[in-house]
């Protein structure tokens, strides 16, 4: 009996260590579940719930409106417009339908054939084959019902009235960034905020109808209205296209402005470009030349030298002048146009209306290089940017007085030896028309309803009587001398011509290469329009500039309601 006893302790000794390794394994077993279920739902909860969520919903953009552009008047010159983004899911394409969905989206696209088969071969469930394609395509594509061939809703930049004013405008790219012009400089407030909606999708990558989804609305750019005439800009694109023609211009550019309030009613270059069709466009035809380009300005910045020189008493409006057919400017020998051989007394008018070198050569030794130096370069802001709203403004070349020559001097008061961007110069026939004020030109007139207060850049040039004579001195330009062309009947016109000769690829100037110009305002005491016309790269002399001013100027007074002075 003692040893069935001792088998009995042996037999109950074994089953409770079993039970115990059971125990163990099932702890162990349980304490390993525990562990990968923390690991899953704590430790990568967020990131395995991300990944599924990638796998099981997709986020759609939805695109804000970009802000509306508007002339003055309120006439659009930049909307935006629902289009469609058309991609593939190649996945649900049939094997049998591929070639099919080449042709078709090649053809009504005009997208390659190789790029839209190398897209398929991928075998992905989202690819875009092109953005911002109309709806009237997008029908075409719908027609031929091919699965796999999806649309989401877009939006795109629209110009109704095609590339009139395309380099003030500017253009956007792909994805409605502005890239250049006015939608560059103001793309911060006219891009608005895009927003998305998350939706569920099946496996084949389909959005379910119905199915669980999150939206953030997109909220709209702000719109803008601009200083621009849209009448006035289509006739100076127009004239002056005419005038780079008959001149056998290179190019020219246009700036017509309001110089008492700085609002610019109109710009333009020629040749100019489609922002619609950048593929095709030459980066150069995208500049508004009026303000990338630097040139010697010619006589048209004599009235300048003559502000400054009344201005400080160096002259007055009757000094006379025995002036010579040929003086000289350091080295160089000075020359009239007009090639006389004798010499004349000039008085500062007459000197303006014959657009005499040398009388002006004199009146600048007259003013002295130091106060030449002040009261011309700097108070007229002479290579300072000119405050104007729109990007890639040239400061030019300006000499500083250290750097004057024998030649400086001289050559500067008849508006060479030093380089200026024309918005510069704009801006400084502002003092003359605006009482001695310089304003700032600018193309923005409100945004968000609200007027632009531009006055910070307001700078007094010159003494208001120094302006008003010199204006009244231009006036006589149009009526008896070089500005003749430039008369429009039953208006005062104060103007005055430039012919600047170019310089050669081998340095000095260049024959039968100048640059002409014609800058003048109406009318000459109650100022509303100035405008200022360069023809770059022609044979010819200033007058032909002036036919280009008078057409632009004809429909100005009408179109802002300037009443006859005459």
């Amino acid at each position: 009996s003692g040893a069935s006893g001792s088998r009995g302790r042996s037999r109950g000794t074994h089953d409770v260590t079993r039970r115990n390794f059971l125990y163990m394994g099932l702890g162990a077993g349980l304490a390993l579940t525990l562990g990968k279920a923390f690991n899953y739902q704590v430790l990568r909860g967020a990131d395995l719930r991300r990944r599924a969520d990638e796998r099981r919903l997709r986020q759609v953009p939805l695109y804000a409106k970009r802000g509306t552009i508007y002339d003055r008047n309120g006439k659009v010159l930049a909307a935006s417009a629902e289009c469609k983004n058309v991609y593939i899911n190649a996945q649900q394409i049939p094997a049998d339908m591929r070639e099919r969905a080449v042709d078709v989206l090649a053809d009504v696209l005009h997208v390659s054939r190789k790029r839209v088969r190398h897209l398929l071969e991928q075998n992905g469930t989202f690819a875009y084959i092109k953005r911002q394609v109309d709806q009237d395509d997008c029908d075409r594509i719908a027609k031929a019902e091919i699965a796999g061939i999806q649309f989401e809703d877009a939006m795109k930049r629209v110009y109704p009235n095609g590339n009139l004013a395309s380099q003030v405008l500017g253009a956007v790219n792909v994805d409605n960034v502005g890239i250049a012009g006015l939608e560059l400089q103001y793309n911060d407030v006219l891009t608005g905020k895009d927003g998305w909606m998350r939706a569920e999708r099946g496996k084949n990558g389909e959005l379910i109808a119905g199915g669980a989804y999150e939206k953030e609305p997109a909220q709209d750019g702000m719109d803008l209205v601009l200083g621009i005439d849209i009448n006035i800009q289509r006739v100076a694109e127009e004239a002056l296209e005419k005038g780079v023609e008959t001149a056998k211009a290179k190019n020219g550019s246009v700036v017509v402005i309001d110089p008492i309030s700085g609002e610019i009613l109109a710009a333009c270059s020629n040749p100019t470009y489609d922002q619609t069709d950048l593929q095709h466009s030459r980066t150069e035809d995208m500049n508004l030349r009026a303000l990338t380009d630097a040139y010697e300005p010619g006589s048209v910045f004599k009235p300048f030298v003559v502000a400054a020189g009344l201005d400080t008493g160096a002259i007055t409006a009757d000094t006379t002048f025995d002036v010579p057919p040929v003086v000289k400017a350091g080295d160089d020998n000075v020359r009239d146009s007009d090639g006389r051989d004798f010499g004349m007394t000039m008085d500062p008018r007459e000197i303006l209306r014959r657009s005499s070198n040398c009388g002006m050569v004199m009146v600048g030794e007259r003013i002295g290089a130091d106060a030449f130096d002040k009261h011309v370069i700097r108070d007229f802001c002479f290579g300072k940017p000119s405050g104007v709203d729109l990007p890639g403004e040239n400061l030019g070349i300006i000499k500083k007085r250290s750097e004057y020559d024998g030649a400086s001097l001289g050559a500067m008061s008849f508006g060479q030896s030093l380089a200026v961007a024309p918005i510069e110069m704009v801006r400084a026939m502002t003092a003359i028309a605006n009482e001695g004020v310089m304003v700032t030109p600018h193309f923005l007139k409100t945004r968000a309803g609200q007027e632009v207060d531009w006055s910070d850049g307001n700078k007094r040039a010159c003494g208001k009587e120094a302006a008003r004579q010199v204006a009244d001195m231009m006036r006589t330009v149009v009526d008896e001398g070089t500005g003749s062309g430039a008369q429009i009947p039953g208006f005062e016109i104060s103007g005055k011509t430039g012919t600047a000769e170019r310089a050669g690829k081998d340095g000095g100037y260049e024959a039968g290469n100048n640059m002409a110009s014609f800058m003048g305002f109406t009318s000459t005491d109650d100022p509303r329009a100035m405008c200022y016309v360069t023809l770059d790269g022609t044979p010819d002399m200033s007058y032909v500039a002036t036919p280009v001013f008078k057409e632009i100027m004809e429909s100005a007074v009408v179109d802002l309601g300037i009443k006859p002075t005459r």
